[in-house]
């Protein structure tokens, strides 16, 4: 049996990029065929009565717009003129009418709008990083907003209901509008690039979906995620939360902290409202990498008095408990964790000098 033809001609590489451009962009066939009559229509003017082509554009226009003839500068048609003239009016009823008919529907269908959100999340994209994605603008969301707004920290609200998410725009917050549990919303929101996500949905059921989701995405990214039980706390740090907070635990003992010890809470207080912070210097595990610090003394070292900042604690990999005060005797190790108060300046100056020896900085609640 000889070799079978293909039972159509292939397609010219014009013709699939037309095609491609009319799935990608349904309005473009409408605005095409009424752009093409339109300059048809300017061209025929041109070749039948000579005039520029200010007069045959404007020829057109007014023609399609159904604005007559009334203006006092109206060329004079001829009778090739006059050929063009009802031609344009014929095709332009046709095509001017399917072409507000197309745009209506694509209106109704939402697609206008849904081609504003693509392009929002495409920017959002482009421009959040080294931010906090906080996941539920509830009544905890909206606290915890509040306190990252006033250390100026850039920040990203993930909210699926309407008036929370306009709740939030109003006060200058950036906002997704999409569903918290799902992959493709934390990867628009810029889960890569974030510094750490705030899982604050009033659900433990939906607060499981996000870390879950976020340490398959994200395996280093820093879990803070809300609980309301004692197995719900366990279930989410078994799913990668390296924090979990129970508003009902800690207001227990914020209250039970007012009453034992007013001072130190009142002293936190005002620590909260200064330009201080309390910050975790994670050390490197590669005592090559620590060079000079490996086996060196808090006094030998000098880094309070050299950074003005204060080192509160610190915590051995081997032994998880915290040595709070640490003395100058105290030498740092691989794998160490500081725990430093200090302003932002004082401890930016903490972490160059500890140079290549520091892995990463996180942030903690003062």
């Amino acid at each position: 049996m000889g070799r079978q033809r293909p039972s159509g001609r292939p397609r010219r590489p014009l013709q699939l990029a037309v095609m491609a451009l009319l799935n990608h962009r349904p309005w473009a066939g409408p605005v095409l065929v009424l752009a093409g009559v339109v300059n048809a229509g300017a061209i025929g003017y041109r070749l039948s009565e000579g005039w520029d082509w200010g007069d045959c554009y404007w020829m057109v226009l007014i023609t399609l717009s159904t604005m007559g003839f009334s203006d006092a500068n109206t060329p004079v048609v001829h009778s090739g003129g006059r050929i063009v003239t009802a031609l344009l009016i014929v095709g332009g009823l046709v095509v001017v009418q399917q072409t507000i008919q197309r745009l209506l529907e694509l209106t109704n269908s939402g697609y206008f709008r849904l081609l504003s959100e693509r392009r929002y999340r495409q920017q959002l994209q482009r421009t959040m990083n080294n931010h906090v994605i906080l996941c539920g603008y509830g009544r905890i969301g909206r606290e915890i907003a509040d306190q990252l707004m006033a250390e100026a920290v850039p920040l990203l609200v993930v909210e699926m209901d309407p008036d929370r998410s306009a709740e939030a725009e109003q006060r200058g917050l950036t906002v997704l509008q999409a569903d918290a549990t799902l992959d493709e919303t934390l990867e628009e929101g810029g889960i890569h690039r974030c510094r750490a996500l705030v899982a604050a949905l009033p659900s433990n059921a939906a607060n499981l979906y996000v870390v879950l989701s976020a340490r398959g995405l994200s395996p280093r990214c820093r879990l803070i995620a809300r609980a309301d039980s004692a197995e719900a706390e366990g279930k989410l740090r078994l799913a990668g939360a390296d924090q979990v907070v129970s508003p009902y635990v800690a207001g227990a003992r914020t209250m039970a902290a007012t009453a034992l010890r007013p001072l130190a809470l009142n002293f936190m207080e005002l620590l909260a409202g200064s330009d201080c912070e309390v910050e975790e210097f994670q050390l490197s595990s590669d005592p090559q990498r620590l060079g000079p610090l490996n086996g060196s003394s808090l006094a030998e070292l000098q880094l309070g008095r050299r950074s003005g900042a204060l080192v509160l604690a610190i915590r051995n990999p081997v032994q998880p408990s915290l040595l709070a005060n640490p003395s100058g005797d105290v030498r740092l190790a691989p794998g160490q964790q500081l725990v430093v108060l200090g302003s932002k300046e004082q401890l930016n100056r903490m972490a160059a000098l500890l140079g290549p020896g520091l892995v990463s900085m996180e942030a903690m609640q003062a």
